[in-house]
């Protein structure tokens, strides 16, 4: 099974809110994903799970991200060397609170990776993080249900 097969199965209705989690954890990482448009899809099919959906979708794509700090903080200082030192600056300059900004594609994976490899502290970046990703997950909600 292929990366496109994994987010076809993820994304049919059956699986509802399990499939948005899985999906929304999976976005969160290195993998390439479309939870928003599982979350999009699912809030049309059953609009009356709107704020459990948000959550879940909140919660699993916080949790990849924060994975993707925590293998980022296992490596040593050199092996991370190659991270853009824009997003390097910008994490040292704004601390956690940078990580609001974690849900863009291929730049949110980079500012998580850095944020673990520079060790900032775990909570911040969770909530901060959350924050950010909570907002994306909001106007794709609002979105759908305005549709």
């Amino acid at each position: 099974m292929n990366l496109a097969d994994l987010m076809d199965f993820l994304s049919r209705p059956e699986l509802g809110l399990t499939g948005l989690f899985i999906s929304s954890f999976l976005a969160a990482t290195l993998l390439p994903g479309g939870s928003e448009l599982i979350l999009f899809a699912l809030l049309r099919l059953r609009p009356e799970t709107l704020v459990v959906a948000v959550i879940l979708a909140t919660l699993g794509n916080t949790l990849g991200g924060m994975s993707t700090w925590w293998l980022a903080r296992q490596l040593p200082e050199q092996a991370l060397a190659r991270l853009s030192p824009r997003h390097l600056h910008w994490l040292r300059r704004w601390g956690p609170a940078a990580l609001t900004m974690a849900w863009a594609p291929l730049a949110g994976d980079a500012l998580c990776a850095a944020a673990g490899w520079l060790r900032l502290a775990a909570l911040p970046c969770a909530l901060w993080m959350g924050l950010g990703k909570g907002l994306r997950y909001s106007l794709v909600a609002a979105g759908a249900l305005a549709y």
